[in-house]
């Protein structure tokens, strides 16, 4: 028995008036006048879709290719924690020793702290940062 005739055999007569019903529609009958007529591209376009999808399942599969990748990002992720590490570590040294230093500052031990280069470039970048957000805002 042909598939046609089983898919017949299985349908009521009320369910294959309602498909013919369905069909009948001007609506349905333009929707498949337009699939009809792209049915090239929308083969080519399959064809792509599964081209794409063997692709990413070969390399979703591929344990070297990712165990390389991972090695990868690795070598780019570390060097960057690692200083973030280092600046989250000053960090909480700094709040330490400012917590544990009970001297004031005055006048001269600005002016002194005003000679350190650390010191210099931190107002330098202070007054470039501001100097943008400036510009921007305009």
């Amino acid at each position: 028995m042909s598939e046609t005739t089983t898919q017949e055999a299985v349908l009521a007569p009320a369910a294959r008036e309602d498909i013919l019903d369905q069909l009948m529609k001007p609506e349905v009958q333009q929707s498949l006048t337009v699939l009809v007529e792209n049915m090239p591209k929308l083969a080519e376009m399959v064809t792509l879709m599964t081209k794409a999808y063997d692709f990413v399942q070969g390399v979703s599969t591929d344990r070297v290719l990712i165990d390389d990748l991972k090695e990868g990002m690795d070598e780019f992720v570390k060097p960057i924690t690692e200083k973030a590490k280092g600046i989250a570590s000053a960090a909480i040294e700094a709040g330490d020793r400012a917590q544990a230093e009970t001297s004031t500052i005055g006048l001269f031990g600005l002016l002194k702290m005003l000679k350190d280069p650390q010191v210099q470039q931190s107002l330098r970048y202070a007054q470039a940062f501001l100097e943008v957000l400036g510009e921007r805002r305009k």
